[in-house]
């Protein structure tokens, strides 16, 4: 007898004669599709909630968040902490990613990785996580090995375990301290878990490290102001920042960055008309929060 059927493996009868549908038809159903992942995500907003605030209070003991995933949820958590160091200015070992079959399946599917318990033994040990961590696992069925046994052992150690997963049955919620689960409903394409249930796993780690980032003072207001100045965008978008947070011209505002090479700092000696020197220490004093030296 096969084994139950999971709701991410289930087939869509509203996409069913997808092969025979035009591109503009194939287009309008994965649309139609798409606009059901935000209000699942909506569902969820008190569990994101509280991973965030567990993310926040790792940041703040000098913890540390790790994404453990397989496939598509592997390669997304990838993506999600590989964004935090230019964004947020973030330590690159502050959030940190480990998929099933390491950074080969980062660009190619690695055979049965997923199902392989002591690759996640062998990235826990990697991590190293304590009490003052929080280990995220990415599945859409919530059923991979890699990702129990990552759940398991980070328990183990005393970590906080959050699970993200669509399939209300999934494995992974009896080891998590918390189950973020958005319920997406069929994939357009029978079992291609990387579409609506991709979506959402993308839209719930926007929020976990966006949220745990602004929490932890990484934002003035909805501005970025912990971006790191690497290239002539990000340096146009620090001196608009500084320009608009201090209310002076974007030329003085390009001086002081240039200067300094910090956006916070450059607003603060806007703001208070002080040296470098005075507005670092400023900073230091608010534990580097530009909305308590403002």
């Amino acid at each position: 007898m096969p084994d139950k059927l999971i709701l991410t493996e289930k087939r869509n009868p509203d996409t069913e004669n997808l092969d025979v549908m035009s591109s503009l038809e194939i287009a309008q159903a994965m649309n139609n599709e798409d606009k059901k992942v935000a209000l699942a995500v909506e569902k969820v907003l008190p569990q994101i909630a509280q991973a965030i605030d567990a993310i926040v209070h790792a940041f703040q003991a000098n913890g540390r968040l790790a994404y453990f995933g397989a496939g598509t949820s592997g390669r997304l958590g990838v993506l999600d902490a590989s964004e935090c160091p230019p964004t947020f200015g973030a330590n690159p070992d502050i959030v940190q990613a480990f998929i099933a079959g390491g950074n080969q399946a980062i660009r190619q599917a690695v055979e049965n990785a997923e199902d392989r318990i002591e690759l996640a033994q062998q990235d826990i040990a990697a991590f190293a996580p304590t009490k003052h961590d929080v280990v995220v696992a990415i599945s859409a069925s919530g059923n991979p090995n890699y990702c129990l046994e990552a759940l398991r052992l980070a328990h183990l150690a005393g970590a906080k375990t959050i699970a993200v997963s669509s399939n209300p049955e999934a494995k992974m919620k009896a080891l998590a301290d918390i189950f973020i689960n958005p319920i997406v409903g069929e994939e357009a394409l029978t079992g291609s878990s990387r579409l609506k249930s991709g979506t959402a796993q993308k839209m719930v780690l926007n929020m976990l490290s966006t949220g745990a980032f602004v929490r932890y003072g990484k934002a003035y207001k909805n501005y970025m102001i912990d971006v790191q100045l690497n290239n002539k965008k990000l340096f146009d978008r620090g001196c608009r920042f500084v320009s608009e947070i201090a209310n002076i011209p974007y030329d003085k505002a390009q001086t002081l960055l240039s200067q300094c090479g910090n956006v916070k700092t450059a607003c603060v000696m806007a703001a208070k008309n002080c040296s470098q020197q005075q507005a670092e220490e400023l900073l230091l004093q608010a534990k580097g929060i530009l909305r308590k030296v403002l």
